[in-house]
């Protein structure tokens, strides 16, 4: 396997360039709006709220209102300069945001002008007003607040892939989610819950697990203070059938030897390089000396499977992923599925709401919604 540092989860793109507004032609002033921009790799203070100038969308595009964005882990990896596909900076960050379609550029014929979107993207999404690709936005299923559609396609996406199409997850089955109070964490949760008796054993700090029992893990283990192999081992002693790994390293190895025959390992994410606020070169030189590898004969003895996956890289797989994206909000209409918000952040606090997910205290999603400067609320009260 290869020893790639993707993180938990990123978005496709669609350009070379981050979305974001043009330049209006004719020379008319562009309206000004804030953006987070990460003006260098290092620690949290390196994401800046800045303003920005910009136009209308170009063709094929739609402008969108930002009403709330998504923060990923990948964001915390770009920030430490450990994701590949982020733009280097200054760049503005964001994989995914929710808010109004404002405008319409030419050619589009499918959105109108206050549709509520959800919005994916390789990075980009973290400003007040967003121009991309009509093709990157999904429209919000009724009843569905800004904060949940920001919620939904990072995570659900991986999670829904991660377990449906490469785990081929079925009833009586055992998943091991690492991680589990995440947001890949808490969507792969709900997700099992939608197969007849799967058996749920999630990692977590102790702390977290009244709410992940309740939420249906059946097995909540503390990382922290007991060794976790040893715990599935007690209570599963054939292993489990399917493990998702965002941490890398020596896990993968220890969640390759947990699988079952016919089990099957997702590695998604190398969280294990994330130790601290700015990259730590003896993490890494520890994560790729652990990092697991075997070959296709060894594989062939074992009767297991090891898969990669990275949301970033479905560059042009727009079918592959709409087909996903609809089956999701199929799920969230009945009711089987809801984005567990843990906090919300404005953007002028989002070196606390990065704390928050990176010193890992949230239980579900972390999001960040923009707030207009004080100047501007006033000339609307006037």
């Amino acid at each position: 396997m290869s020893a790639e540092p993707a993180p938990a989860a990123a978005a496709p793109p669609s350009a070379e360039q981050a979305p974001g507004p043009e330049p209006p032609a004719g020379g008319e002033e562009a309206a000004e709006h804030r953006a987070l921009v990460l003006t260098g790799f290092g620690g949290y203070e390196k994401v800046k709220v800045q303003a920005r100038r910009g136009g209308g969308p170009r063709p094929g595009e739609v402008s969108v209102r930002v009403r709330a964005c998504g923060l990923n882990f990948a964001d915390l990896m770009a920030r430490q300069g450990l994701y590949d596909r982020l733009p280097p900076p200054p760049v503005c960050p964001g994989m995914e945001c929710a808010g109004t379609v404002r405008a319409i550029g030419d050619g589009v014929g499918d959105r109108q002008v206050g549709d509520k979107v959800m919005v994916l993207a390789r990075s980009g999404l973290w400003q007040e007003v967003v121009n991309v690709p009509a093709g990157q936005t999904f429209l919000m299923p009724e009843g569905m607040s800004f904060e949940e559609a920001a919620a939904l396609l990072v995570n659900y996406i991986t999670a829904y892939m991660i377990l449906f199409d490469f785990g081929n997850l079925r009833p009586n089955q055992s998943v091991l989610i690492h991680m589990a109070a995440g947001g890949v964490g808490t969507a792969a949760i709900q997700l099992c819950k939608t197969v007849e008796n799967v058996t749920i054993f999630g990692t977590a700090s102790a702390s977290k697990h009244e709410v992940l029992k309740e939420s249906g893990v059946a097995h909540p283990i503390d990382y922290r203070t007991m060794d976790y192999a040893e715990e599935v081992r007690k209570i599963s002693p054939k292993g489990v059938d399917i493990v998702l790994d965002p941490l890398g390293g020596s896990d993968t190895s220890k969640a390759f030897n947990l699988l079952k025959p016919m089990g099957k390992l997702i590695t998604y994410g190398v969280a294990n390089l994330l130790t601290g606020q700015k990259k730590n070169l003896m993490a890494m030189a520890k994560t790729w000396w652990n990092q697991f590898s075997i070959n296709a004969l060894q594989l062939l003895h074992h009767n297991k499977a090891v898969c990669g996956y990275h949301l970033g890289y479905m560059d042009e797989e727009f079918e592959l992923v709409g087909g996903v994206v609809a089956k999701l909000i199929n799920l969230y209409s009945q009711g089987k599925i809801k984005p567990k918000i843990d906090s919300v952040w404005p953007f002028d606090q989002v070196a606390d709401a990065m704390r928050q997910m990176q010193e890992k205290k949230n239980v579900g999603k972390v999001i960040l919604v923009p707030e207009a400067p004080k100047e501007e609320s006033k000339k609307e009260e006037n």
